[in-house]
């Protein structure tokens, strides 16, 4: 790392161009290529995905998105006259619009598209591909096409997914809001605007290359709309948070009276070192989603990792660069009068963090017991976690989506906005007469509202119909109606022929994705919690630090999922945040969270405890390790959790519900890692157990590779003290401890 950091620093000039080089590369061609996400929750094998390839072979095209045009009227009916014919021109110019494959009038051959009250009717609009691949303009069309039909009288709104493009949120305010609040808190911290700005610099600018470098990804995989989002969330909260860190050792540095290019080495070669360690943690436990082999989720896992992996690179790379570039000004300037005047001084631990820490040393089951009773409270809503496909009935109340979603459940019941498509292949005059004795036994069926006729493609090979339930698409009865008809009713239907008839649609494919990731989520949260323990066993060469580690990170996902529940499952606020009506609990949101909230805790377990590590190498007393350790790094690690806090919450802005449950649950698992368990429970946990905190076996020791963190000094140290007989080192120990007392006193 002293290495890099050398060469960074002869080399200033040429390490920011390149940055800049690749930032307006990437830029330029991420601009030129274009975005192509696709939000593909079909997983290969799944009867969903079954019945989207079969009815997209059968009917050519009417496998692409489906979408509504609902009207409704309080006065008179929807069958008047002069409504239907100014709906029917609309209509037909819809039906002209580019990339529309069919349009289903109520006022045709079609059955049931007008409410039994006859105040509300709806079209179905069918594209020619799905949503994913439908050009905005072409959504945008058929959006101001319908809306032009609208009157005083009457109400026009559309729903779907291709509708959705053009509610797409716009603009960037999430981020600039975010970045304006991390720059008032570390001007506050550090007091130098230069020192300030260049977190912040560095942080756009490999958040800048992720983004576009995000954008070109999406051109090689599946990628969701949503990752880049999540990127840039997770790029600029981990970005500005490592470059805090390096900074404050760099003006500690500075304040002991080293050049500035001996500081920028010496904060690269130490705190650098935790630096890039914390970024493969969080790397890792992102790139653990790749084990659930969905191509859905790998996009997402490889376009976070390339963030975090930038944001590595630019904090020991540009920002010591861009440190040698302000020279001095990276203190404020009291602290550079202060010095010229004074001279170095020693940077003691004081002030509440100082007195903080002693505190926590002399009441340690007291606060470990009320930091576990803390989290314990904030849990316990997720023992309600429900796992579903928010749609758009929890969109905000003013979005047309929602409105269409509210009118058809009003006027036709909740399940209309989640039917079930039921596909099957036909060999043979048995398949045929067994087809046309379905809609009879599923009428009958509990939990079926409706069935519409069977269609037949013109080669007579493929057959389609529509199932209604009598519930909401997010209910749980919903998706026991899918398992009903999968395992009770299409088998005896089936029965002595050879037609196989698939469940499919949205809800069905969603209930499909739900229940893979399920399966799937024991081993992922195995797997990255068995490598997370291994990186801090290599680090730390212990084993009490890594179970600690383990159970503290857990503690924080329980606790951030239970905010998450209470907040978009139980709607508390969530229409107040403008975030929508209460629903379920995204099915990937759990893996998604548990890598980048493993991660992020990882960061300041590493850089809290790297520090009481590098403490205890050097006196081997636990106490004043602990102590020391959180009076010193607390502050910095506090000042990090608000910036981060404040970039993760700012996005609640960003009008997304995804983004903003990601969003709501980093800030509020940063809150707890940051103020509950690192600056509270595992200090206390660690004045209790002692210097067993640090215990290894010694085979185990001899075995395993070493990953220094620390700086070279505290290893030599420790072996230093090793030949020191016992007491000796005890004695000593026990003398630095009255002399950081007396500091701290006094």
């Amino acid at each position: 790392m002293a290495a890099i950091a050398r060469w960074c620093l002869r080399h200033r000039l040429v390490v920011v161009l390149l940055w800049l080089l690749a930032l307006g590369g990437t830029a330029a061609g991420a601009t030129l290529a274009g975005s192509a996400y696709s939000n593909d929750y079909e997983v290969p094998g799944t009867e969903s995905g079954r019945a989207t390839a079969l009815l997209d072979r059968g009917f050519h095209g009417l496998g692409g998105d489906s979408d509504t045009i609902v009207w409704h009227t309080d006065r008179g009916s929807v069958r008047a006259d002069a409504v239907e014919q100014r709906m029917e021109a609309m209509l037909d110019k819809v039906a002209d619009l580019p990339g529309i494959a069919a349009v289903t009038s109520p006022y045709g051959d079609a059955r049931g598209q007008v409410s039994e009250d006859g105040h509300t009717a709806y079209a179905t609009v069918t594209f020619d591909a799905q949503a994913d691949d439908i050009p905005e303009t072409q959504a945008r069309a058929l959006v101001d096409t319908a809306r032009a039909a609208a009157s005083d009288d009457l109400q026009v709104e559309l729903g779907g997914s291709a509708v959705a493009l053009t509610e797409a949120p716009g603009g960037h305010i999430a981020e600039i809001v975010g970045v304006a609040v991390a720059a008032v808190v570390l001007f506050l911290a550090f007091g130098s605007l230069a020192a300030s700005a260049l977190p912040i610099a560095t942080a756009l600018v490999s958040v800048g290359i992720a983004y576009s470098g995000i954008v070109l990804l999406g051109h090689l995989m599946t990628v969701a709309d949503f990752a880049p989002m999540l990127g840039m969330l997770v790029g600029l909260g981990v970005g500005i948070d490592y470059a805090l860190f390096i900074v404050t050792r760099h003006r500690r540095g500075l304040k002991r009276g080293l050049s500035v290019a001996e500081a920028a080495e010496t904060a690269v070669a130490t705190t650098g070192r935790a630096v890039v360690f914390a970024g493969a943690t969080v790397c890792i436990a992102l790139l653990g989603m790749l084990i659930l082999q969905l191509s859905f989720l790998n996009g997402v896992a490889i376009a976070a990792s390339l963030t975090v992996l930038l944001t590595v690179a630019a904090s020991v790379t540009l920002l010591p660069a861009l440190l040698s570039f302000i020279g001095v000004r990276a203190l404020s300037r009291r602290e550079r009068r202060v010095l010229a005047e004074r001279g170095p001084q020693p940077e003691l631990p004081t002030g509440f963090a100082a007195r903080w820490s002693a505190f926590v040393e002399r009441h340690p089951k007291l606060l470990g017991a009320v930091a576990v009773v803390v989290m314990g409270v904030l849990a316990l809503p997720t023992l309600s976690l429900h796992l579903g496909t928010s749609d758009q009935g929890n969109g905000p109340a003013t979005a047309t989506t929602r409105q269409a979603y509210d009118l058809l459940a009003e006027g036709f019941g909740p399940g209309v906005n989640g039917p079930l498509t039921l596909v099957a292949g036909l060999d043979g005059a048995d398949d045929r007469v067994a087809l046309d004795q379905l809609p009879t036994a599923l009428g009958a069926t509990q939990g079926v509202a409706s069935v519409s006729p069977v269609t037949y493609n013109s080669a007579g090979d493929t057959a389609v119909l529509t199932v209604v339930p009598d519930s909401s698409p997010q209910s749980k009865a919903t998706s026991e109606l899918v398992d009903r008809l999968r395992t009770d009713v299409l088998p005896k239907a089936e029965t002595g022929t050879s037609l196989d008839v698939h469940v499919g649609g949205v809800t069905a494919s969603y209930d499909d994705f739900a229940e893979i990731i399920v399966g799937k989520l024991p081993l992922f949260v195995g797997v990255v919690v068995a490598l997370g323990c291994l990186l801090l066993l290599l680090a730390f060469r212990s084993i009490g630090i890594p179970l600690k580690a383990a159970v503290m990170n857990v503690a924080a996902v329980a606790g951030a999922f239970g905010i998450v529940v209470a907040i978009f499952q139980w709607g508390w606020g969530s229409e107040l945040l403008g975030l929508g009506s209460a629903g379920p609990i995204e099915p990937f949101l759990p893996v998604i969270m548990v890598s980048v909230l493993f991660g992020l805790s990882m960061d300041y377990q590493v850089f809290l405890v790297s520090r009481m590590y590098e403490e205890w190498l050097e006196t081997g007393d636990n106490r004043r390790a602990v102590r020391i350790g959180l009076a010193e790094t607390s502050r910095v690690i506090n000042s990090a959790a608000v910036i981060m806090i404040s970039v993760f919450l700012a996005f609640v802005l960003s009008g997304d519900r995804v983004i903003a449950m990601f969003g709501i649950a980093l800030a509020a698992a940063v809150a707890l890692d940051a103020f509950v368990l690192r600056t509270l429970l595992v200090p206390a946990l660690m004045h209790l157990l002692g210097g067993a905190n640090w215990w290894l076996p010694k085979w185990l020791d001899r075995l395993l590779p070493r990953i220094s963190i620390e700086p070279p000094e505290c290893r030599e140290a420790a072996d230093a003290r090793a030949k020191i007989p016992v007491q000796r080192v005890t004695a000593a120990a026990a003398e630095e401890r009255n002399d950081d007392v007396r500091d701290i006193a006094g």
